[in-house]
C-alpha cells in the first residue's frame, strides 16, 4: 500500500501552545482512514498543520513522498490535498457555481469537472445560480465536498462532515462518500458519528492529548468497542 499522506512525528502548535505531539500515521492509496477522539485532542489541528494554519516544529508531513515545506497552504493544494472544513466555509457573496469554481485554484488536472460534480450532486445543479449560503445545511455540505473535488485531489480531507445535519441527510452524505471511496478516492475522515466511520473507513487511529493512543482496522472492531476507545 503506497502512502498518499504521511504524518511522521508531527508536533503542531498555535503560538506557544503544543496541541499535537509526535503524531504519526499513513493514509494509503484509495483508503479511507479515520482520525478519532474527543473534541480538543488535536484532530483539526492536524489538518491545519498541513496548510500552515497551525505551526509545525518537529516531524514531517508528506503527500506522495513530497514533504511540505514553509509554504504549506500552497504546497498542500498543489500536491493534491483538498479540505472539506468543519463549518464548510461557503463564500456568502458567491453563487453555488462560483463557489465550486474556487476549487480549481490549484490548477490540478483530473476527472472532476462541473458536469461530474453536478452528476454526483444534482441538488447543486438545480441551485447553481443561488448564493451558496442560501442552501440548506446538507446542500452546503455537498457544495463544500464538490468544491474540494473540483481540485482533483490526491486526498480528500473531511473534518466533521456530518456535523449539524439531520439523520436522513447524513445517510445521503454517507452514500456519496461511499461512492467516492468505491471510485478509489483517498480520504482522511474526522468524524464523531461512529456508524458513519464504521461504514466508510478502512482503518482508524484514536487520538488523546495530541497523540495516537490506539489504532487498527475497522473490520476488526465493533461500534461499541470503538466508542469505548474514543471515550478514553
Amino acid at each position: 500500500m503506497n502512502p498518499v499522506l504521511t504524518f511522521d512525528g508531527v508536533r503542531a502548535f498555535y503560538g506557544q501552545a503544543l496541541i499535537v505531539d509526535g503524531l504519526s500515521f499513513e493514509v494509503g492509496e484509495g483508503e479511507c482512514f479515520s482520525l478519532l477522539g474527543p473534541n480538543g485532542v488535536g484532530k483539526t489541528t492536524s489538518l491545519n498543520a498541513m496548510f500552515g494554519i497551525a505551526q509545525t516544529r518537529g516531524g514531517s508531513i508528506a503527500i506522495d513522498g513530497h514533504a511540505l515545506g514553509g509554504k504549506k497552504a500552497h504546497e498542500a493544494a498543489r500536491l493534491g490535498a483538498a479540505l472539506v472544513p468543519q463549518g464548510r466555509w461557503i463564500i456568502s457573496s458567491l453563487t453555488v457555481e462560483q463557489n465550486l469554481l474556487l476549487g480549481q485554484a490549484s490548477e490540478r488536472k483530473g476527472p472532476w469537472t462541473l458536469p461530474k460534480v453536478y452528476e454526483m450532486f444534482p441538488d447543486l445543479q438545480d441551485r447553481s445560480a443561488s448564493l451558496g449560503t442560501a442552501l440548506s445545511g446538507g446542500q452546503q455540505q455537498m457544495l463544500a465536498i464538490g468544491r474540494a473535488l473540483m481540485a482533483n485531489p490526491r486526498i480528500l480531507l473531511l473534518d466533521e462532515p456530518s456535523e449539524g445535519l439531520a439523520p436522513v441527510i447524513i445517510d445521503r452524505l454517507g452514500d456519496s462518500l461511499a461512492k467516492l471511496r468505491e471510485e478509489g478516492t483517498s480520504m482522511l475522515l474526522i468524524e464523531q458519528r461512529l456508524d458513519l466511520v464504521m461504514d466508510l473507513a478502512d482503518r482508524y487511529a484514536v487520538m488523546a492529548k495530541g497523540e495516537v493512543v490506539s489504532q487498527g482496522r475497522v473490520s476488526d472492531t465493533t461500534n461499541d468497542a470503538l466508542r469505548e476507545l474514543v471515550s478514553i
